[in-house]
């Protein structure tokens, strides 16, 4: 493996961790700089565990927006990225991982739900950075009240 091939496999899981950490840190800016500006983020599978029905988020501004917009205020979050694998293929890759996503109600830590997740995630270069393209989640187990965290 060559230094390219290092680097850009460190960017690419990074795509990852800006994706949680935006989150956990309740910061737009790098939230949204994990996600191309057309890309798609599908937790319909995970999210039909528990029986909800979110639709498929298209488009960056749009996933910035209704995640953080959900939660804003309301929810708090810490995310842990594990067992990440990834395919290069020029400018393209695809990662895989295990992401452990702890949401409490902000008014009340008791309401949780604990998430461990799948997530499959197609990424694109942009400059030295790489970005999320689409991303799938499917959940393994869960534990808590989903239902009642997820809901806006």
């Amino acid at each position: 493996m060559n230094v390219k091939e290092l680097s850009d496999r460190a960017e690419i899981v990074d795509a990852l961790y800006r994706f949680g950490a935006g989150q956990d840190f309740k910061d737009r800016t790098l939230f949204a700089s994990a996600f191309a500006e057309d890309a798609e983020l599908d937790f319909r599978p995970a999210a039909a565990k528990w029986g909800a029905r979110p639709p498929l988020m298209a488009g960056r501004d749009t996933i910035v927006t209704t995640i953080l917009g959900g939660f804003e205020g309301r929810v708090d979050t810490t995310h842990q990225v594990t067992n990440p694998r990834i395919t290069l293929d020029g400018d393209r890759a695809r990662l895989t991982a295990l992401v452990e996503a702890q949401h409490l109600l902000t008014a009340d830590h008791a309401t949780f739900a604990l998430l461990k997740n799948h997530y499959d995630v197609d990424l694109a270069r942009d400059g030295e950075r790489w970005v999320v393209r689409r991303m799938r989640i499917e959940n393994a187990w869960f534990t808590g009240e989903p239902a009642r965290i997820f809901a806006a």
